[in-house]
């Protein structure tokens, strides 16, 4: 069995050894993270375990199939819940205040991470090149270095193809059934 085997396994039946080695592996990098983006180590422990719990329901609900490791999957769960909680808090700083029972919050972080995933998995399909393009457009490159980077004639060319490989991953996104799914939710 697997690393990630062992741990899918181990948090489905909720084996104490094995999340007190789930703890012991992957806790310190989301602490880390939590700490670097406006947070305090009790909401690093709050998001941890948010998170384990949101995996477990997915693993008693269905089969949950991890494309990268349990880590990396475990770890973006995780960012993706604090940035949730930053942008609540973000609002709340507004003097909005917004109360959300327990089960409605999981249910949309479990949305957000069955979002994500299709995502990941359609953005594979792209063309090295697309993926390329996208990953620099979407960690905030400039056109210029993109033009750059990849020998295109102009900006012009350079958005024309991001444009395109855009349309591609929106295309092959909700040509997806899970998108319907996803969408009538």
């Amino acid at each position: 069995m697997s690393n990630d085997a062992y741990f899918i396994e181990g948090l489905r039946t909720g084996e104490q050894t094995v999340l007190e080695e789930i703890y012991d592996c992957f806790f310190v990098k989301v602490k880390i993270f939590v700490l670097q983006n406006k947070g305090v180590v009790s909401d690093a422990e709050d998001v941890f375990h948010n998170a384990l719990i949101q995996l477990y329901i997915r693993l008693k609900n269905r089969e949950l199939t991890i494309k990268s490791s349990f880590e990396a999957y475990l770890f973006t769960t995780c960012k993706n819940l604090w940035r949730r909680e930053l942008n609540k808090k973000r609002v709340t700083n507004s003097n909005v205040i917004e109360l959300e029972d327990t089960e409605t919050e999981n249910a949309f972080a479990l949305l957000e991470q069955e979002q994500w995933e299709l995502y990941i998995k359609k953005f594979q399909l792209l063309s090295e090149n697309c993926r390329k393009v996208l990953t620099l457009l979407f960690n905030g490159t400039s056109y210029d270095d993109i033009v750059k980077t990849f020998s295109y004639a102009s900006k012009v060319v350079a958005r024309q193809r991001v444009f395109k490989c855009k349309t591609k991953l929106t295309k092959l996104i909700q040509e997806d059934q899970t998108f319907s799914k996803i969408k009538n939710l």
